[in-house]
């Protein structure tokens, strides 16, 4: 095997020669065409593929809202759907819900993390209405499910006044030994 130093000990006639006359000039505009042609392609594809990312980015985001939250079919049903006279009781016992909810966000309890854990354990309640909602669903006219469906607002607003009596206790409470204490500090 011969090595690069006698190749071109042996070729040096060859390597020294001169190119032909405009061989330079020749290349120049050849390597301009190449940086030309090629720039604009590679500005393009990439073009392409951001707006392609883009385009499927907004698909997705939108598939993702319109399944979780714009379509109303949960595999769930409300009692207004069975009938008026139930849409009417369902109204009833969400309205008192809501309202004790609120007085209960509003109380002030001063035992950390109390009131989070005491909305999570009424959150925790409504996992087994959404259960009863789709047995509702499977059977639309079973007048157990109905019936359960009610007796779960009416246990759920029962706990819900006994939390809420408990709360105006503890506050009267409080409130009456802050008075005791202004009058003895007097």
């Amino acid at each position: 095997m011969k090595t690069i130093e006698e190749i071109i000990i042996n070729n040096r006639e060859a390597l020294n020669a001169e190119p032909p006359e405009g061989h330079f000039e020749r290349f120049s505009v050849k390597l301009e065409l190449r940086k030309k042609i090629r720039k604009p392609t590679v500005s393009i594809v990439s073009y392409i593929m951001k707006v392609a990312a883009v385009a499927l980015l907004v698909i997705l985001s939108s598939l993702y809202t319109w399944d979780n939250f714009i379509r109303n079919d949960s595999g769930r049903m409300t009692l207004g759907e069975v009938s008026p006279q139930y849409r009417e009781v369902e109204n009833y016992y969400v309205n008192q819900v809501n309202l004790m909810e609120n007085e209960i966000s509003a109380s002030a309890i001063t035992i950390p993390g109390q009131k989070e854990a005491l909305l999570k354990e009424l959150q925790n309640m409504d996992t087994i209405y959404v259960a009863l909602q789709k047995d509702l669903k499977a059977n639309p006219n079973n007048e157990t499910v109905i019936n359960a469906m009610i007796e779960h607002y009416e246990k759920k607003l029962d706990v819900m006044t006994i939390i809420v009596n408990q709360l105006k206790a503890i506050r009267n409470s409080n409130n009456n030994k802050n008075k005791e204490y202004e009058k003895v500090s007097l």
